[in-house]
């Protein structure tokens, strides 16, 4: 029997608490230091694939996917499912439903993605991700993405949110909208950049093909071919975009810029180099040569600061630069 106030009750009461707190401290582990055992963990190709049976789902990459990881020459391989490849995550009306839930890409990479669907639009890693969905830290590397409309890397249409992202590799669409990392962005896509070599008819983008929500903190290096709408970031833009920039050469025939290729949305501090991309104007931006590029002074009213090399990163600014020596870089990116 415990007598309240004495010596044994108070130190029976201290344990007990102790061993409250530290459940409580063991049940939030996964928070604090890592992902928990709520959060769907992806290792293979095959753990991706289950993305599809799971739309709502909160998911974290452990690690890099490519061509060496199971599931690869069955799932997204250039052999993959009659040659067409990847088949790409949710959809919309009778293809299914967007993806609404979230993926944490923890830095690490899917590397040599293939996707060749001739006739289907909506085509990326993910088809559509949806209001309310989340993509964040992940790279899309070495992929080769061909469709006919809404192509990207990482995503088709992007309704959500998609942010320090990347991409690199080639995307292309036989009619509309094609976009180094997304297809179309109707939500924001942020702090994020794309080295894709992009190819379409009507709106192509070095970042997105075609813009109706917000574009900021993000830039685009690829080389843009199409024959209406070209842009180094946008091929049209009805939206935002804010503090990016584009260095890509440009071609096309008609609505043709070294940012943007036709606008009627706002466009704030956003810039495109004329020498690399080989356009005088743009339907948005200002131009600007490689030396003013690389200065820092042109970012003026960036969240940017200067450090002392390219693998320095002072991660208190969104941008990184080394004055008169590199473009500005998102000081997360590897």
């Amino acid at each position: 029997m415990k007598v309240r106030g004495s010596r044994r009750y108070y130190y029976v009461t201290r344990i007990g608490i102790l061993l409250i707190v530290i459940a409580l401290i063991a049940g939030m582990g996964g928070c604090l230091f890592g992902p928990s055992s709520r959060d769907l963990q992806i290792r293979t190709w095959y753990d991706l694939n289950a993305i599809r049976d799971n739309l709502s789902g909160h998911h974290v990459l452990m690690n890099d996917l490519n061509s060496t990881t199971a599931g690869y020459e069955e799932l997204a391989s250039p052999s993959a499912n009659e040659g067409k490849g990847w088949h790409p995550i949710g959809g919309i009306g009778a293809d299914g439903l967007p993806f609404s839930g979230t993926l944490d890409g923890q830095g690490y990479e899917i590397r040599d993605l293939f996707i060749n669907l001739p006739g289907k639009g909506y085509v990326g890693l993910f088809s559509v991700l949806g209001e309310g969905g989340r993509i964040e830290d992940i790279g899309v590397v070495n992929a080769r993405v061909n469709s006919t409309a809404y192509v990207g890397s990482l995503v088709g249409i992007n309704r959500g949110t998609v942010s320090n992202s990347y991409s690199a590799g080639s995307v292309s669409s036989t009619l509309m909208f094609a976009g180094g990392l997304v297809g179309f962005n109707q939500g924001t896509v942020s702090n994020s950049y794309s080295a894709d070599n992009v190819t379409s008819d009507n709106g192509a983008g070095g970042l997105a093909g075609g813009n109706s929500g917000t574009v900021g903190n993000s830039y685009a290096a690829g080389r843009v071919t199409g024959r209406e709408s070209a842009g180094g970031l946008l091929g049209t833009n009805n939206g935002t975009v804010v503090n990016s920039y584009s260095l890509g050469n440009v071609t096309g025939n008609s609505h043709v810029g070294g940012l943007l290729g036709y606008s009627e949305g706002a466009v704030t501090n956003s810039f495109w180099n004329t020498e690399t991309s080989g356009q005088a104007t743009s339907a948005g931006g200002t131009g600007k040569t490689t030396a003013q590029m690389q200065n820092i002074a042109t970012f003026s009213a960036w969240n940017i600061t200067t450090v002392a090399g390219a693998s320095i990163r002072n991660t208190s600014y969104i941008w990184n630069i080394v004055n008169n020596t590199t473009y500005p870089f998102l000081s997360w990116q590897p």
